[in-house]
């Protein structure tokens, strides 16, 4: 199972809204791109490169984000059955504390693509497929996630799960 085209329903419906942005942004920046190239020599006209620029990251982010999604497996969190909720599951929040210096952090178990979508304050989402994420994954509260991170090991232990 390719964990890495899983995504939450919230997370899904988050893409489709950035989808909706970049297809309304679009011809507003086609036409500053226009406006700037009356403007005469392109080779130093800084307001056409911006523009162009924004061009470009716009039609590279749409096309990614239209080449994904129909990829992606929405998993909706309130459809898992209760007996697969016992430990960390994807789309649940989790409290875990940092073993070594007592820190408690909530975070969310996300999909890959949503990542830049999750904003929530005072929630750290990670990847299901990331260290953090893999670590967590299936732990129940009371047991330790062990995180190979490049700076060392850390170990989570769950406190609760959401």
């Amino acid at each position: 199972m390719d964990l890495s085209l899983f995504i939450t329903k919230s997370g899904m419906e988050k893409l489709q809204k950035r989808i909706n942005e970049l297809l309304t942004e679009r011809p507003e920046v086609i036409k500053l791109v226009a406006i700037a190239r009356e403007h005469g020599d392109l080779s130093e006209n800084a307001e056409y490169k911006a523009a162009r620029e924004r061009q470009r990251a716009i039609d590279s982010e749409l096309d990614h984000l239209r080449r994904r999604a129909p990829q992606l497996k929405v998993v909706d969190a309130s459809q898992i059955p209760d007996h697969a909720k016992q430990g960390v599951y994807f789309g649940c929040y989790c409290i875990a504390e940092d073993t070594s210096n007592q820190e408690r952090i909530t975070y969310q178990v996300v999909g890959v693509e949503e990542l830049n979508f999750c904003n929530e304050a005072g929630i750290q989402a990670v990847s299901i497929v990331s260290p953090i994420g893999r670590a967590l994954y299936q732990k129940k509260p009371g047991e330790i996630a062990v995180v190979e991170a490049p700076r060392g090991k850390r170990h989570l232990e769950i406190i609760e799960i959401k």
